[in-house]
């Protein structure tokens, strides 16, 4: 039997629903479908390009394909600085659990402190932190092998430096970012750098492709760099200067081999060093290339310049007797000293003995400005044209504002500055029959030509004078080399104190050349401030000279022009400074 329903017993089910409420329900779903309907069309047609661009935003990243840079190479092909693969290590730190215990031996590995990495990846804002950067390829994997969560790896590039300490203020070296900082890979880090390449992807939370979203487009690799150095001289000039620093106990040192036919720098080599390839708690004295950036007086060594404008303007000859006695003379109430009175001399005996007093005396003949003009054609006063950070100009007054006493001081080398690298192609106007060769750090196997200075017959006469200079009764018989004629100057120097002169403080200083009849080749040589007993450049900087003179002609292949051993004299004549 079945029950009707009863609607006389419900009040809700016995009332009349009004036709409008189901109508206006039916009305507000379809009301729904339109806005939604409208909403998808606002999103996919109207406004897809900026929801395109805001998930793009999200996912889509264009990824640096970076470009390796080029090496850097001596004038043989030898490798001064290249990169090697390398492995970066980062993290997402929210997804670090902090408490692995995994955790203390990655930062061992890492040589991190273990509270140090901790902190790294304690702040959970972070979606992205460097945890370590060039990672060799066996430790990366070591990490990777632990299995921490949230560490991940990148590959990266590595410079490396094979050369070290000897070749570090030429070569320099790069960040992190492999972007050049000191040298040659600061100053040619455009070239050596390349073009980077790209490539857009989607990526997913964790850091993982998941889609490329166009092709990518290839780095091209920067050039390779062929410096004129070569690594065997450089190596050896350093050796043969450190060597000299430490004996003597001075403060630093500096040396620059050029080679007068090229203009090429051989070498460029300063003491204290670094090691490019470990660059912890560096100092500012480490990192000074010296002979580029260090300007001092450079003393006697100015003096074979006075007796070349001597000769040109036909003041003097070779011949000619200069008075020196009683070995001082008085300018505006300064007095001008030898170390030793000589009394009268020939113009080659002023610069074989290095009188201060004889050079005086040809040097106040002249007009201030043909000095100024003749230091000037030489490059002092004048930053040296090679592409080089901190390369210095030295100082070299207006000579409208000389004193006669300030004339006759710069007449051996007080009242100007210059750096070694300005020294060294100074005197390629000797070793080059009286042409200024333009100097070069860039490998170019052509013969150099520059401004004539003086007149060949001059210059040759002036490189005479220089060859006795280290003959017995010259100033440097040290830097006498086995198997080669040599010619140069000394030079002695006061270090300037305050306003005034240290009583104690020298440089010392040796320019010269060889072999004498052709040279091939110029070193200079400056040892600051030498403490052992010893201060006269012929003492502590031509030694130096000479042992970097031998081994660089014979690598040149530089046939000997001597053919018996050269006889040294026990005591080389003392200077006047």
């Amino acid at each position: 039997m079945t029950r009707s329903i009863a609607y006389h017993a419900s009040p809700l089910l016995a009332s009349k629903t009004p036709v409008w409420r189901s109508k206006f329900i039916v009305a507000g779903l379809g009301l729904a479908f339109v806005g939604l309907g409208a909403r998808a069309a606002y999103v996919q047609v109207f406004g897809n390009d900026f929801f395109q661009r805001q998930g793009e935003v999200r996912f889509a990243r264009t990824l640096e394909l970076p470009a390796n840079r080029g090496r850097v190479l001596d004038r043989n092909g030898l490798i001064l600085a290249s990169s090697v693969a390398a492995q970066s290590i980062w993290a997402i730190p929210e997804d670090v659990d902090k408490d692995d215990p995994k955790l203390p031996q990655a930062a061992k590995l890492l040589e991190l402190k273990p509270a140090d990495l901790k902190k790294l990846l304690s702040n959970e804002d972070k979606t992205f932190v460097w945890v370590k950067r060039q990672v060799d390829e066996p430790l990366a994997r070591q990490v990777e092998a632990l299995g921490i969560k949230g560490l991940y790896l990148r590959k990266d590039y590595k410079r490396q430096y094979p050369e070290g300490e000897s070749a570090a203020h030429v070569v320099g070296f790069t960040n992190v970012e492999d972007v050049g900082q000191e040298g040659v890979e600061l100053a040619f880090n455009k070239q050596l750098s390349g073009t980077a390449g790209s490539r857009r992807v989607i990526k997913d939370r964790l850091g993982r492709v998941v889609e490329d979203v166009r092709d990518a487009i290839p780095p091209v690799d920067g050039p390779d760099l062929q410096l004129s150095i070569d690594s065997k001289v450089q190596f050896f000039a350093y050796q043969k200067l450190t060597e000299a620093v430490k004996q003597h106990k001075a403060k630093a040192g500096s040396v620059v081999v050029m080679d007068v036919q090229s203009g090429e720098v051989l070498a460029l080599a300063n003491y204290p060093s670094y090691n490019p390839n470990q660059r912890r708690n560096l100092t500012g004295e480490q990192l000074r290339n010296r002979a580029l950036t260090d300007t001092f007086e450079p003393g006697s060594t100015m003096k074979p310049f006075i007796a070349a404008l001597a000769l040109e303007k036909g003041l003097v000859r070779p011949e000619s007797i200069i008075q020196t006695a009683p070995g001082r003379m008085t300018i505006g109430g300064s007095t001008i000293t030898d170390a030793h009175p000589h009394g009268a001399m020939s113009v080659i005996e002023v610069i074989q003995k290095s009188s201060n007093v004889g050079t005086v005396k040809m040097a106040m003949q002249m007009q201030p400005r043909e000095m100024w003009e003749n230091f000037k054609q030489v490059g002092l006063g004048q930053k040296p044209d090679v592409p080089f950070p901190g390369a210095v100009s030295g100082r070299l007054r207006a000579y409208k504002s000389w004193r006669p006493i300030e004339q006759a001081t710069m007449s051996y080398g007080y009242g100007l500055s210059t750096s070694l690298f300005q020294l060294a192609q100074a005197y390629t106007v000797f070793a080059r029959d009286g042409e200024l060769i333009p100097a070069t750090m860039v490998h170019k196997a052509e013969l150099a030509h520059g401004p004539r200075v003086y007149s060949a017959r001059h210059a040759q006469a002036v490189r005479h004078m220089l060859h006795l200079v280290t003959g017995p009764g010259g100033t440097a018989p040290k830097a006498q080399v086995m198997g080669y004629t040599t010619g140069g100057k000394t030079g002695t120097a006061h270090k300037q104190e305050g306003r005034g002169y240290a009583d104690k403080k020298y440089r010392g200083f040796f320019v010269g050349l060889a072999p004498i009849e052709q040279p091939r080749i110029v070193v200079a040589v400056m040892i600051d401030e030498p403490t052992g007993g010893q201060y006269y450049g012929g003492l502590v900087a031509a030694p130096v000279f000479s042992e970097t003179v031998q081994q660089t002609l014979r690598i040149l292949g530089v046939t000997p022009d001597m053919n018996v051993k050269p006889q040294i004299v026990a005591h080389a004549v003392e200077e006047s400074f």
